[in-house]
């Protein structure tokens, strides 16, 4: 059995067999990546855990205003291979009273034109600050480098899911017949030190509903 948390894993492992099951951890919309041929039944010797990011994008918007209601453009770092994100963040975008700028970023090297100074996870996070930038991140660890909030899925938790699979299939159940199943886990996390350091005042409702706050 192969056992990968990311697409192109999945890709190179499909690329590599066609009989060894293949599980995955936290793929984003697999049938549109063409890894699977629906999540109720995936067909073939593929299936695991999607993360269908397009159903956070418009969360994340609505806890930006809330958190900082004068806010009125926002940027947003994209992935060509993700378009429905954008249009659903365009379209929460015009509800909210914002302006999206989506910003096309398919590998490391294009945050220089996206993003003047960034180049990785640390500077995007440091220019934030230095500019006063309110930010919400997909990913925790931006929390830890000096993020502002973060608002997703739990990782570990669909980690731990995927050794559900990995039993079902190891005790005789087919990839094709496991059904890909979605995050039941989110995580919203704030960072007051950092709201403190660009000047912002964090909404009582926002922090009551946030998972954890550091301190």
């Amino acid at each position: 059995m192969i056992v990968t948390s990311t697409r192109p894993g999945v890709l190179a492992a499909r690329n590599a067999t066609s009989a060894i099951p293949i599980v995955f951890a936290a793929v984003g919309d697999p049938v549109r990546a063409g890894l699977v041929s629906s999540l109720a039944r995936p067909g073939g010797n593929i299936t695991g855990l999607s993360i269908i990011e397009t159903q956070l994008f418009g969360k994340r918007l609505e806890l930006l205003k809330e958190t900082s209601p004068k806010i009125t453009r926002v940027a947003h770092f994209s992935d060509a291979a993700s378009p429905g994100a954008v249009s659903e963040m365009q379209a929460t975008a015009s509800a909210l009273g914002l302006q999206l700028q989506s910003l096309e970023v398919r590998s490391a090297k294009d945050f220089d034109g996206a993003f003047g100074i960034s180049i990785n996870q640390q500077r995007i996070v440091a220019f934030a600050a230095k500019n006063r930038l309110p930010a919400i991140y997909p990913y925790s660890e931006s929390i830890y480098a000096g993020g502002l909030m973060f608002y997703g899925v739990s990782f570990s938790d669909l980690f731990r899911r995927t050794a559900t699979y990995v039993d079902k299939i190891l005790k005789g159940a087919k990839p094709a017949d496991l059904p890909v199943e979605q995050p039941t886990k989110f995580e919203f996390v704030i960072n007051l030190p950092t709201a403190n350091q660009i000047g912002l005042t964090i909404p009582p409702n926002v922090l009551a509903r946030a998972d954890r706050v550091i301190k």
